[in-house]
């Protein structure tokens, strides 16, 4: 845990929906961090949360957020359409970055945010929270102990039903120019976590689909086309050649929820959850070395979160806030940074190329693609 005798971060959040429910919570309780500023593009929600909550600053304006000198730190959680303009506005007023994911909308703009948070000397954390939760750093302690051996596949699944009714309202999330997709929010998380846990991809091979064509407009009441992914399916070879099989989708009635299996020359490692309303809570661990039976792992004490909430991801976010302070007290961004988030947006991109021209996509080391080679822009 951060040293809690050191100065307060200052920090504004803008986007009211995740950085209500979980960020608002979060950096409340962070020993570190002190909320100071809110934004909502209507003004007057942005003054009744403030009210309710003591921060003294409301403001509909980001260059007014960006632009106060008691403000240290930004946290974005807006959709992903807005992330682009409103963290370059962030980095080139000097403030430190928390941004959600997806990063941006494409690649470009992610490497165009790295290299201005650079040049300005600026801390920046994206929000990948799955790097924090006690199961997954237990099942990543083991996959480094070489429990599995010799990798042979690995399978990764999200399979839930949270858009399988067709009558839900149409939105941004249906709209693939804004960000919307299953892609971008659960394969931003799967990127990021294979690069971690199983190092960097060489080449991928996707497949997009988009089983709900229309959807109510909850303004008109009149039927929308929806044209971003609700169904995606990603082979992917790694940089030591293992082969990786990606299944998402968020219309699977009765899907079994988020699972990854790794099979191995010594044994099989199986971390899951099917708890489709709490995408942290909810995780256990299972191995099988030499062909003996899977049996539950145990997490041990020493990974337990400090404190869980009703919310579990309140307690992972704080975890990746520990990273984004710690990252300011020594003054250089901790993992994950814009760095990760500019690798997962660039998968993410690939995959959307694949898509379109039914190959397979080589794919350029993340200091390839930062320093201009392999650039897809």
């Amino acid at each position: 845990m951060i040293e809690p005798n050191k100065q307060n971060i200052r920090v504004a959040i803008v986007g009211t929906g995740f950085g209500k429910k979980v960020l608002l919570p979060a950096l409340t309780e962070h020993p570190r961090t002190e909320v100071v500023a809110i934004y909502h593009h209507h003004l007057d929600k942005a003054e009744t949360i403030a009210q309710s909550h003591h921060i003294p600053f409301a403001s509909d304006s980001i260059e007014a957020i960006a632009q106060r000198p008691e403000i240290d730190g930004v946290a974005i959680a807006t959709p992903p359409f807005l992330h682009y303009e409103q963290a370059k506005t962030v980095l080139a007023a000097g403030k430190h970055l928390f941004l959600e994911k997806p990063t941006t909308l494409n690649a470009g703009e992610a490497k165009e945010l790295y290299h201005l948070a650079k040049q300005n000397q600026l801390v920046t954390t994206l929000d990948f929270e799955f790097r924090f939760v006690p199961a997954w750093l237990r099942f990543a302690e083991l996959l480094s102990e070489n429990y599995v051996g010799e990798k042979r596949l690995i399978k990764i699944d999200c399979l839930v039903s949270g858009r399988a009714d067709a009558s839900q309202p149409w939105t941004w999330y249906a709209q693939k120019e804004l960000g919307g997709g299953i892609l971008g929010a659960m394969g931003s998380h799967c990127f990021d976590y294979i690069s971690w846990l199983f190092g960097p991809i060489r080449r991928l091979c996707g497949q997009l689909n988009t089983t709900i064509k229309h959807r109510p407009d909850p303004a008109t009441g009149s039927f929308k086309s929806c044209d971003a992914d609700d169904v995606c399916h990603v082979m992917l070879e790694l940089a030591d050649g293992t082969p990786c099989q990606l299944s998402l989708s968020a219309v699977t009635y009765q899907g079994r929820g988020h699972s990854i299996e790794v099979y191995g020359s010594e044994g099989t490692l199986i971390l899951a959850s099917d708890n489709q309303q709490d995408y942290v809570h909810g995780f256990k661990l299972w191995g099988s070395q030499k062909g003996d039976t899977l049996t539950p792992i145990n997490i041990p004490p020493r990974l337990d979160f400090a404190k869980v909430y009703p919310d579990g991801r309140i307690a992972a976010v704080m975890r990746v806030i520990d990273q984004w302070v710690a990252g300011i007290d020594q003054g250089k961004s901790m993992t994950p940074s814009l760095v990760e988030g500019t690798y997962s947006q660039l998968l993410i991109d690939l995959t959307q190329e694949s898509n379109m021209t039914g190959t397979w996509v080589d794919v350029p080391t993340i200091n390839q693609f930062l320093e201009g080679m392999g650039n897809r822009e």
